[in-house]
């Protein structure tokens, strides 16, 4: 017999003794089976993977082809154009004479062969970019020749041969042309795959040994080993976008497809958690829209990560125009937006306008790393396999320092640069744009024409879009440069202190998660482990010379002491690192834990912050976060929390800042930042890693909530009283005072009870609204909060002296002792007694309307603050002795009383004046002011008290940002009405509260700088007479009723004067069509663009009379000169000729002199007729002391 004959007998031979399995013809199946069966038809027989050319990475383009598919069923995903296809004979490595027919076929990823033509998944493949040659070995024989393996085909003749080698080695040729520098910057050694989600070994039902799992993407692959990952050959991979993951039981998990179940097990709970959600988000990303993403990956540069150079990478910088991966897009977000804006292609779609794409197709990786990435040292390059600290420094140096950048010849010369980038934004050259623009020309430059004052305007003009869209992503972006002691620098070029410690800890496996569920024992392995050089190893006992894992200390983020018995360990403490992995352990020694968490804070906090290793902390770390002047770059800050206090050591501080959470005036979070507001200052701090951000998050939102049933415990205002009582005081007095039996009603239960949780849970957002909320539910809801504290309002150790106190008959002696334990109680007690008996003190005030006078209000609070079951008298005298000498046992002076005249006044007048118009809302108004333009980073909460005019509130927003006013800076507040594209600087005297009342939801209050106030004042100083006249052409909006103009604008003529607004036909007219009084106009500059203006010079009017009937209008000038003399004309008639404030900064001086001592509680009657109103304020106006003299 021949050797062919030979042959083909062997390979019948050893069909009969394997079945068509998971592997390919290179194993032996008894290798794998428990019990191997010939011919198993329920084995598997047709399954794939596909893997990134290089590296591994999986290929997500489409095609209409696909390798096979089964009857009835879609194949799986669309597969890549395949390049050739045809029937060869391969030869295993078990003998060189043993063939087997293989349906096989190349795309320009990779090479793959099947049992049958008719296959949907191949039994192996070998990425195109590892195939190092490809040769002849004689008789139709050809080796495809990679770095570890060689596999040797046989095809039907020579020719077959010939085109089989041709068509190959032109593929192996184009890909190392083409990737000729990428592979040498940015290729690893090896063939694992990048981006990977989640590996290791599972079990897979049917087989003994475990196979090695990767998840990447969106989607799984399966390797025999781990050996085989790392060289990039691998067996299947199952497309996600037909799977669908269940849970089997404890430790099993099944992978489903149209065409198999996949049968997995773990070897934990744990472990099985992970792994169904990695392969959940791996369906959802398979799922995601890839449109955008095919049409920028037809660019051939942006299909490798500009930074790393993986394969496809699916999210992109939309500033830099730079197409990353997203390992890299991970490291990019911890720079910050103002460097770098993060997105993704297949998943952001409402971003990805076709202005965009196109930008990225024509400038992209290709042209932005002729930039960016000009100076790249070959030691200093990423690659796919570089770690997340390694890409950190790689980012930083070349986007936020420029160092690798090709500096533009102009560099260093800004008035050049600027002028450069005016020109160049007229033309196409988007290159040369982003090297003006990256080496520091100013995107919002004044260009010389006032018509077209910035470069934005001049790429317009010219009809330059993809220009406009560049400058418009990096209006606000940071430029390069290189810090002198960087946060990064600082971070990592420290020399921190070497402390040792060594000890057994019990020790749970590393999670990729929070961990919410109680950890039993069981679930912990005992360790030894060690604290040296600034490394924590742990070992399987102390006897090992080889750890089992390391912690580096320049590694950690976070260190959180637990508290007791958080999981089976009486004591824990979790470790989280820069990977975004969790580390448990625990011991039941407290002593030796809180040892180990010293040790290893003491060795990775920065030293210039080791002032918050003196306090007893629950969770220690670095954070990024924004604050201060600059709110465009994010920056690196050390945080301690403990109990209620968040203590921080900031990059720009020399010394430990103390945040009381409890006190905050807000706590959200907005995107990626927790954003706390305090009276002076907000505080942005953002998630650069989100496993430990998440935790942050939770520890402070529960360390700022309430955390007990004793004042203390509670959420507080600045004046150190509970939010609770504050809100609830806040409502009943502009709500409630006058109505009768205020507080001696009782509210229904079920409302009551509900309320109370709400404010229990999170005081800080209950806003109590009249309407929503009855003012004997509020009542009743404060009352009962007292009744049920813990330690009682006046503390159960004082609480005797208190009621002996009442006892006492010399009244001198008597308010000696009320004095003496008003200031022994606890710093919360004493600042609740006081607002409290202030708010009581007024309601007694109108009694005549309320009918509780301070007896009847005595008989109420008696039994409640005290607690007792109201048989005790002296509980009540107690109260009605604190109502009734309040002035004298408070120390309220003359002063403090005609302070709050002014506001009492004003409340009232607006709640009559808008008595009919709306409900009110109760607590502080806190309202959102935006600093020069609408944007997060810009946000400031302000607390609005009624008498605050717009002079005020702007220098508290320039107070609070430590902003110099300088001469001939008109720094103003203005009215933002975007629906109508318009706004209104308001006058320096106009009360900010009544605007705030009547703001839409689309309109907001922004500071800033009013340029055109002094041309305003020069135009106004030098005219001769007050009034004004002229043409302008004007447009009448329709009413509600269809009334009105609204059929383009007609030139009409005007006429101000102090009175009224006159308007006709045209010069020549002697009768005006129409007449408005002034004082009923309010003017916005700007007109909303889809009315067509015949300028951009115009005014938006609106008109109300006494009747609430509306009208809106608009008026354009023809210049902005124009535009100019009208509005300084408007606001001197409406404002008798008082436009600017001639000594402002005396209202800067008199904002920071607020007395609080009065608990800055709203004393004003907001309730009862219009008449019962008035009375009031008349009789308070006309002499606010009569309350003292009742005393």
């Amino acid at each position: 017999m021949s050797d062919k004959d030979d042959a083909e007998t062997m390979r019948g031979r050893l069909r009969s003794e394997r079945v068509n399995s998971l592997f390919s013809e290179d194993e032996l199946i008894e290798d794998y089976y428990d019990q191997p069966a010939a011919n198993d038809s329920s084995c598997w027989n047709d399954y794939g993977l596909s893997t990134l050319q290089s590296s591994g990475t999986v290929s997500s383009r489409s095609s209409s082809m696909h390798s096979g598919s089964t009857e009835g069923l879609d194949a799986p995903t669309q597969l890549l154009p395949i390049i050739k296809a045809g029937w060869l004979d391969k030869n295993p490595p078990q003998g060189s004479y043993i063939y087997q027919k293989r349906w096989v076929k190349l795309d320009a990823d990779y090479l793959r062969y099947f049992d049958s033509e008719k296959d949907t998944y191949s039994k192996r493949f070998i990425p195109v970019t590892s195939i190092a040659r490809v040769a002849s070995i004689g008789d139709q024989k050809f080796e495809v020749i990679t770095n570890n393996r060689t596999f040797a085909f046989r095809a039907e003749s020579d020719a077959d041969r010939n085109e089989w080698m041709r068509t190959l080695q032109q593929m192996v040729d184009e890909r190392k042309f083409k990737g000729l520098n990428r592979i040498s910057l940015f290729q690893p050694p090896t063939g694992a795959l990048d981006s990977v989600d989640k590996c290791g070994l599972l079990e897979l039902r049917g087989f003994k040994n475990k196979l090695y799992v990767v998840v990447a993407g969106d989607k799984v692959f399966l390797y025999k080993n781990a050996e085989d990952y790392r060289q990039g050959i691998g067996i299947t991979y199952i497309e996600m976008n037909v799977g669908n993951v269940k849970d089997v039981d404890r430790r099993g998990f099944d992978l489903t497809t149209p065409y198999r179940i996949f049968s997995f097990s773990a070897d934990s709970d744990q472990e099985k958690d992970e792994w169904v959600e990695a392969m959940q988000q791996s369906i959802a990303e398979a799922l995601s829209n890839s449109e955008v993403a095919e049409k920028i990956w037809s660019v051939e540069a942006n299909r490798f990560c500009a930074d790393c150079g993986s394969l496809n990478p699916d999210w992109a910088s939309v500033n830099l125009c730079v197409v990353i991966c997203k390992r890299c897009a991970g490291e990019h977000r911890g720079l910050g937006p103002s460097i770098t804006k993060v997105r993704s292609l297949k998943m952001d779609r409402k971003v990805w306008t076709e202005e965009l794409i196109e930008l990225f197709c024509q400038v992209g990786n290709c042209v932005a790393n002729q930039f960016w990435a000009a100076n790249v040292p070959p030691s200093e390059a990423i690659h796919v396999a570089s770690g997340s600290q390694e890409r950190r420094r790689f980012l930083i140096a070349k986007y936020k320092e420029g160092k690798y950048r090709r500096y533009h010849p102009l560099f260093g010369n800004q008035e050049e640069l600027n002028k450069a980038l005016c020109a160049t934004v007229t033309t196409s050259d988007l290159a040369e744009t982003q090297s003006l623009v990256f080496c520091g020309a100013e995107v919002s430059c004044f260009s010389g024409d006032p018509d077209f004052p910035n470069p934005i305007a001049l790429a317009e003009q010219a009809g330059q879009k993809l220009q406009m869209e560049f400058l418009l992503h990096n209006k606000n972006s940071e430029i390069p440069r290189v810090e002198a002691g960087s946060s990064e620098e600082k971070h990592y070029s420290v020399i921190l202190p070497s402390v040792t410690h060594n000890g057994f800890l019990f020790k749970t496996p590393s999670m990729a998660k929070l961990v919410h569920e109680r950890k039993s024992r069981e679930e912990f392995s005992r360790r030894w482990c060690t604290l040296n050089d600034s490394i924590f190893s742990y070992y399987e006992n102390d006897r090992n010379a080889v750890p089992n894992g390391e912690i580096k200390m320049e590694e950690i983020v976070c260190l959180v002491n637990n508290p007791p018995d958080t999981h089976g360990f009486e004591s824990t403490f979790e470790v989280y690192i820069e990977s975004e992995r969790l580390y448990l352990f625990g011991l039941e020694n407290p002593e030796a834990i809180r040892k180990w968490v010293k040790s290893i804070a003491k060795s990775f906090i920065h030293p210039r912050a080791d002032e918050l290793l003196s306090h007893d902390f629950e969770r220690i770390g670095r954070l990024q976060y924004k604050g201060g002047l600059n709110l465009q770059r994010a920056k690196e800050g050390w945080f301690a929390l403990t109990q209620s206090v968040l203590y921080a050591f900031l990059e720009d501080s020399d010394k430990e800042e103390a945040v009381h959470l409890k006190k905050l005036q807000e706590l959200s979070v907005q995107g990626d930042s927790l954003v706390l507001v305090e009276r002076r200052r907000t505080l942005y701090i953002q998630g650069e890693r989100k496993l430990d951000f998440l935790g942050w998050v939770a520890a402070i939102q529960k360390a700022a909530g309430s955390s007990g049933d004793t004042l203390s415990e509670q959420q507080l205002t600045e004046s150190d009283i509970p939010v609770i009582v504050d809100r609830c005081i806040d409502y009943i007095t502009q709500c409630g005072l006058t109505s009768e039996g205020i507080y001696r009603k009782s509210g229904q239960n079920s409302k009551t009870t509900s309320l109370l949780e709400m404010l229990r849970k999170d005081a800080r957002r209950v806003r109590l609204k009249e309407g929503e909320h009855q003012v004997d539910d509020v009542s009743n809801t404060l009352k009962r909060f007292f009744r049920d504290l813990g330690d009682g309002l006046f503390t159960k150790e004082f609480c005797q002296d208190w009621l002996k106190a009442a006892a006492i008959e010399n009244e001198e002696e008597k308010i000696g002792q009320y004095r003496q334990l008003l200031s022994s109680l606890p710093v919360v007690n004493r600042a609740t007694v006081k607002a409290l008996i202030n708010h009581l003190y007024r309601v007694q005030y109108f009694s005549e309307m309320n009918q509780m006078n301070t007896h009847n209000l005595a008989i109420v609070f008696g039994p409640t603050l005290f607690q007792t079951d109201g048989k005790d008298y002296k509980a009540g005298r107690v109260v009605e002795d604190l109502i009734s000498r309040y002035v004298v046992i408070f120390s309220v002076d003359e002063q403090e009383m005609r302070k709050q005249q002014d506001e009492i006044t004003a409340i009232i007048k607006m709640r009559i004046a808008g008595s009919s118009s709306g409900t009110q809302q109760a607590g502080d108004f806190i309202c959102t002011v935006y600093l020069e333009e609408k944007k997060t980073e810009a946000e400031q909460h302000v607390k609005i008290p009624a008498t605050m005019t717009a002079e005020e509130l702007t220098f508290e927003i320039l107070e609070r940002r430590k902003i110099d006013t300088k001469e001939k800076e008109y720094w103003s507040c203005f009215e933002v009405n975007e629906r109508e594209e318009a706004e209104r600087p308001l006058h320096y005297s106009e009360k900010v509260l009544p605007i705030l009342h009547g703001l839409g939801t689309d309109s907001y209050l922004v500071v800033k700088k009013q340029l055109s106030m002094e041309n305003m004042l020069i135009y106004l100083a030098s005219r001769v007479s007050d009034s004004k006249h002229g043409m302008m052409k004007f447009r009448e909006e329709r009413n509600l009723l269809g009334l009105g103009l609204s059929t383009g604008f007609h030139d009409r003529y005007f006429i101000l004067n102090n009175s009224c607004l006159r308007l006709y036909k045209e010069v020549r007219s002697h009768r005006p069509e129409k007449e408005w009084p002034v004082k009923n106009l309010k003017v916005y500059l700007g007109i909303k663009k889809k009315l067509r203006p015949p300028s951009c010079w115009g005014f938006t009017v609106f008109y109300e009379n006494e009747k609430h009937e509306k009208q809106q209008w608009y008026l354009c000038c023809d210049t902005q000169m124009e535009l100019r003399e009208w509005f300084a004309s408007f606001l001197y008639v409406q404002n008798g000729g008082n436009v600017w404030p001639s000594e402002s900064s005396k209202v800067r001086a008199s904002r920071t002199q607020q007395d609080s001592r009065l608990g800055n509680i709203s004393l004003i009657p907001l309730r009862g007729n219009e008449n019962e109103m008035r009375n009031s304020v008349a009789a308070f106006a006309a002499d606010p002391l009569t309350l003292l003299r009742n005393v």
